[in-house]
């Protein structure tokens, strides 16, 4: 008898969830959770389905008497709580919803950020506790995770690419973070000029320290892997405490039949890792010294603000 799909099997190991704003794929592939973030933001947005949200996210926008910038970062927020509203219709589990990327090095303004959002949410009828807000994982973004989940604001560190970082967003209690799998590979490559097996990875390599970590350190905060750029980084994954997929790399595990081993286990989590978790001073210093990490975080964030600013400059020409 053939194997189930790739899909299936990673289903019963790992929570699946859809990297997407766009719900007629999350419908496809039934995943628990979704995530968002400016770029997927950004493309849903241009989905015809999603014109009545845009327009009114643009009308709420244009009643208010504020300045044109408030305006515009009114709109912006209604557009994005619109969406993850729209796609927790369609899955069970929580919607992840993104601070702007422009207040990745201000803690006060992130927080108030996220308790705005999180109100947006509440007066749709939709509870704080299916909703994740996502923060780039800078010193700043950590601190601010750590006060909003005292408030039970439960948030996903993003944009994480260390040991350093991870340890110092669980240490603040984060409830989940999203280690990046796909660019730590795209950098390796760059840098090397050579291909990777699956299992040499560096992108999974670095994930897999994190988990055993943190298991080790038995630290509540959720591993979620991202940024994945082949199915064979997810099945060198299997295990792991969840996912976020692309449509596109559902699809392909949707379709492959194979046998799936797991490969990440709470109950084996290798040697001992011997690690402190930082303060701001040697925070920054372990980031800046690794060389892969301090260039992805820097240059993540600069992406999500240019496509945050496409968004905003696509609804200014709107008719």
């Amino acid at each position: 008898m053939d194997n189930p799909s790739l899909l299936d099997q990673l289903k019963t190991m790992t929570t699946v969830v859809a990297d997407t704003g766009d719900f007629a794929a999350i419908e496809q592939y039934q995943p628990e959770d979704a995530t968002t973030n400016p770029s997927l933001v950004l493309k849903a947005a241009q989905l015809p389905a999603y014109r009545p949200l845009v327009d009114a996210a643009r009308a709420e926008a244009a009643a208010s008497t504020r300045s044109s910038t408030e305006q515009m970062s009114l709109c912006m927020d209604a557009l994005a709580v619109a969406i993850g509203h729209r796609v927790l219709q369609v899955i069970p589990g929580r919607i992840s919803t993104e601070v702007d990327a422009r207040l990745s090095f201000d803690t006060a303004a992130s927080v108030a950020k996220a308790q705005q959002l999180i109100g947006r949410y509440e007066k749709l009828g939709v509870g704080r506790e299916r909703v994740l807000i996502k923060m780039a994982t800078t010193w700043e973004g950590v601190r601010a995770a750590e006060q909003l989940e005292r408030e039970g604001i439960n948030c996903n560190l993003t944009l994480l690419f260390n040991l350093t970082q991870a340890a110092a967003a669980a240490d603040a209690g984060a409830f989940l973070i999203s280690p990046f799998v796909g660019r730590i590979l795209d950098w390796h490559k760059a840098q090397t000029g050579r291909d990777f097996t699956a299992a040499e990875d560096p992108g999974v390599l670095s994930v897999t320290q994190i988990y055993n970590y943190f298991k080790q350190r038995q630290y509540a905060t959720v591993v979620m892997g991202a940024s994945f750029r082949n199915i064979g980084e997810i099945t060198q994954l299997a295990g792991c405490d969840r996912l976020t997929i692309s449509p596109a790399l559902l699809e392909e595990l949707a379709t492959t039949h194979a046998a799936l081993p797991r490969k990440l286990d709470p109950q084996q989590c290798g040697d001992t890792i011997h690690y402190t978790p930082p303060s701001s001073s040697a925070f920054a210093y372990q980031l800046n010294s690794d060389a892969m990490a301090h260039a992805k975080l820097g240059e993540g964030i600069r992406a999500f603000v240019a496509d945050q600013t496409k968004l905003e400059n696509w609804l200014l020409e709107l008719a």
